[in-house]
């Protein structure tokens, strides 16, 4: 529902919200294209896994730096110039990683993607906060569903390509081009910088985007977007290993139990913004961190495939919503110094993703799979009982917000 806003107004706002779920969809495309043509790009430059190891490193390097950098660019000039600048950046690393003669040049492409993929999706989500507390009603996680359906879209014509063995560069390219035109057509219609901030508060905003002392409620929300993603990033490497490995599955089944999960996540963020506006956010973490346990404790308890099967279906649409709804928290709750809080919010949250399969590795060597998967259930239990946090009133100026976060 739109508040008090003329007949001009929505339609801006309607267009907005196309222009961010697009950017989602673009940003998702561009990255499972890349994802897909891995083995294609390791096999022209002869890379042995651990070499492959190390350049994907300064992929995550470039990422967290420049979710770090982006939220003070972007407090500074505005979301909007930023995500613009990002995605033109990310179609051109693209490129660049077909082209990559060697190692070193790899990694250094690498973290320029990297970097680019992790300033737009701070920013991004910037933007898709500004729309939503605009719009009036829950629409977060619909932007993350087109970013699932991009990726699904870009994973199938990168196996396309990659069957008829088409050269990467031609399919980077081709990739690159469509994404690129689309951003343009899309920044047009992004949110500028809100009219009601003054210039002194946009350079207040942008002095205390260099430092921020964590309040209690923004670190209970780092927490949740940790756990969160620690758990989806277990399921999507280890999903198929465990149902491999432990369940005794063939090699199909494995495979289609990481289909399983994503597409859940698929359907879960589809309907999210749906079931956020008759339960309101806090339930609805609450409901979907439960669920995420349930289901894989049914799948650690009871190794029997189709049990799997239906407990990662349950994780998937348990964890689908769980960082779209705290990244709009941040936005309702900081409306003021959204940039930092979502900033910090990415940033912890993509940290778990990156470090957290490793670690579940390691513990999995020593204890075992089912043993160390048996942490995510902690962490889904966890995230359950922080929803609250959610529900918190928010500051309204701009001295409010900055006296929660140093308190």
């Amino acid at each position: 529902m739109f508040l008090h806003y003329n007949h001009v107004d929505r339609a801006r706002i309607r267009m907005a919200r196309l222009a961010v779920v697009l950017l989602f969809f673009f940003n998702g495309t561009v990255i499972a294209t890349w994802a897909a043509r891995i083995p294609a790009i390791q096999a022209k430059l002869g890379l042995p896994p651990g070499q492959l190891g190390i350049a994907l490193l300064g992929s995550a390097v470039g990422a967290l730096v420049a979710m770090n950098v982006s939220s003070r660019v972007a407090a500074r000039f505005g979301s909007a110039v930023v995500t613009l600048i990002s995605g033109i950046c990310l179609c051109m690393a693209l490129v660049l990683l077909s082209l990559a003669p060697n190692l070193p040049w790899l990694v250094l492409a690498l973290f320029f993607f990297g970097a680019s993929n992790g300033s737009m999706d701070v920013t991004m989500n910037m933007q898709g906060s500004a729309v939503e507390q605009d719009y009036g009603s829950p629409i977060f996680s619909s932007f993350h569903a087109f970013y699932s359906v991009g990726a699904l879209l870009g994973a199938f014509a990168g196996g396309i390509f990659a069957t008829y063995a088409i050269d990467p560069f031609a399919h980077f390219v081709c990739v690159a081009v469509i994404a690129l035109l689309g951003m343009f057509v899309c920044a047009r219609f992004l949110l500028p910088a809100s009219a009601v901030v003054t210039k002194i508060e946009k350079k207040e905003r942008a002095r205390k985007a260099f430092f921020v002392r964590p309040s209690r409620l923004l670190v209970a929300l780092a927490l949740i977007s940790f756990c969160a993603l620690v758990s989806e990033g277990a399921m999507s490497d280890w999903s198929a290993v465990y149902l491999a490995n432990t369940a005794h599955s063939g090699a199909g089944l494995a495979a289609a139990g990481y289909a399983v999960f994503s597409l859940c996540m698929a359907i879960g963020r589809g309907v999210g913004d749906y079931m956020a506006a008759r339960l309101g956010p806090s339930i609805l973490i609450r409901i979907c961190g439960l669920l995420a346990a349930l289901g894989l404790a049914l799948g650690l308890i009871f190794p029997w495939t189709p049990l799997v099967l239906l407990g990662l279906g349950c994780v998937g649409l348990g964890l689908s919503v769980l960082f779209p709804l705290v990244l709009s928290a941040a936005g309702r709750l900081f409306k003021n110094s959204s940039e930092t809080a979502i900033s910090t919010l990415a940033t912890c949250g993509y940290t778990g993703f990156l470090v957290g399969p490793p670690v579940i590795g390691f513990v999995a060597d020593h204890f075992g799979l089912r043993i160390s998967l048996g942490f995510v259930v902690l962490l889904c239990l966890i995230t359950a009982s922080l929803a609250g946090v959610t529900a918190s009133s928010a500051p309204t100026t701009v001295s409010t917000v900055q006296e929660s976060l140093v308190d």
